[in-house]
């Protein structure tokens, strides 16, 4: 009982200070302005563009899909940040040091994300309704906020895997920026999947987010729970493959730097 607790316990305070050694808390408005005028920003360009051809008739296939895909705003950026912060500041080898379980530390540190992600989609899906008129009157919305997290939680799992490289390279935020980009475009969030060649779809289904996308348009469109949560269960199975994935990358990292005698770099 009391190791669960200790686990516990060291699981809530690594999700904690690792969220807010993120943000510079002295200055909210650096936080507001990630959190609502990045979407709105990134809604407005998509949505105005792509449906510039069409008279807005499709508007909310552009709204829906890139208020989802603002998950990886947190899930990718985020989660990286939260990992890579300790090489970047120098407390690797502390982290290295402790016997505390790495199980705990490591998947912690995307917990927070999970539900700033969440909240930075409920906003734009807000900014959706405000200004282009998104209809949520058939929709239930206890499903989408299920889809929500799930898409969010399958986001941050690739955001584990990525932040493990951030200790190998110091130009990750270079991979994770095209990360992002690829996920605008092979997600669906603003191409419509049975446009793209066949490879492209293909890829497009062992990326997270696809099959959020499609939920959450498909449930906006009245569609019942029932009907998406194939979709949910193959998003989630993704989410976790990538975060085990992140998690093993993390411990050869681990034996190899000690391995190596040294806890800075492989």
């Amino acid at each position: 009982m009391r190791v669960i607790t200790n686990n516990l316990r060291l699981f809530w305070r690594g999700t904690l200070l690792s969220y807010v050694a993120l943000f510079a808390w002295l200055r909210p408005t650096t936080y507001a302005a990630s959190k609502i005028l990045m979407p709105l920003a990134q809604i407005l360009f998509f949505s105005i563009l792509g449906s510039y051809g069409t008279g807005g008739s499709n508007v909310d296939f552009y709204v829906i899909g890139n208020a989802i895909q603002i998950a990886a705003v947190s899930g990718i950026f985020g989660v990286t940040m939260s990992i890579g912060g300790d090489r970047w500041a120098g407390t690797l080898p502390y982290l290295f040091g402790t016997p505390a379980n790495r199980l705990m530390m490591f998947f912690g540190r995307a917990f927070m994300h999970i539900i700033d992600g969440a909240f930075g989609v409920v906003i734009a899906l807000g900014w959706g309704a405000l200004l282009f008129g998104v209809d949520f009157s058939q929709t239930n919305l206890s499903a989408l906020g299920l889809t929500v997290i799930i898409t969010t939680i399958s986001t941050c799992g690739l955001g584990l895997l990525m932040g493990c490289l951030s200790l190998l390279t110091a130009n990750v935020m270079f991979v994770n920026n095209t990360v992002y980009f690829l996920l605008l475009i092979f997600s669906g969030a603003n191409i419509a999947l049975d446009t793209l060649p066949n490879w492209m779809q293909g890829f497009s289904q062992v990326l997270p987010l696809t099959r959020g996308i499609a939920a959450s348009r498909a449930l906006i469109a009245g569609g019942s729970f029932a009907e998406v949560s194939p979709l949910l269960v193959n998003e989630i199975g993704i989410g976790l493959a990538y975060g085990w994935l992140g998690y093993l990358l993390f411990k050869w990292f681990e034996y190899q730097a000690k391995r190596k005698g040294t806890l800075e770099t492989v």
